[in-house]
């Protein structure tokens, strides 16, 4: 047996009920730095998975968080170490709601430059937004309460009995929070 390796990255960990009793909720502080990126991302797949979401649409929130929390480390952090990147996930009966928060100076979503734009084509960035968009059932980005920028995204549940549910049938009730 390997042994259990605690990453460097010193995430704060906080699950609570709260709103209705049917609604999970989680949250995270991480750290700015480049392995937040993955233990985002591996945090909402779980997520998505206990929920019943199938492979496809594990890969599309996965693909999202990973835009969301590299966006708030190079744009909102500017990779400023002192600064923290906040993520919450909402489990409602309906819906998977994921908000990324940094602590930068925030952006309005119509200022960002159209990726499909033929004069941005060639550009190294800018897509990030544009596979958030695609790939969620919904997007937004908001002041945050920190200054910076929060993005709000949710995807919705699989019904139950669905091919989403990888084959489990369990369309959303696998979710533990103990």
């Amino acid at each position: 047996m390997l042994p259990i390796q605690r990453p460097k990255n010193r995430a704060f960990l906080h699950v609570t009920e709260r709103m209705a009793p049917e609604t999970k909720h989680l949250e995270v502080t991480l750290e700015t730095q480049v392995e937040s990126v993955n233990l985002a991302e591996e945090m909402c797949l779980r997520l998505a998975e206990a929920a019943g979401f199938g492979e496809d649409e594990c890969y599309r929130i996965g693909m999202s968080v990973r835009e969301g929390v590299i966006n708030a480390f190079h744009y909102g952090n500017k990779e400023k170490p002192e600064k923290k990147i906040h993520l919450a996930v909402d489990l409602t009966p309906d819906k998977m709601i994921i908000h990324v928060v940094d602590e930068g100076t925030g952006f309005k979503l119509t200022d960002v430059p159209d990726p499909l734009a033929e004069e941005n084509l060639l550009s190294t960035s800018g897509r990030g937004i544009f596979l958030m968009r695609a790939f969620m059932d919904e997007f937004d980005v908001v002041p945050a309460r920190t200054g910076g920028a929060e993005i709000v995204m949710s995807k919705r549940l699989p019904s139950p009995g669905t091919p989403e549910t990888n084959g489990n049938g369990s369309g959303g009730h696998g979710l533990r929070t103990s």
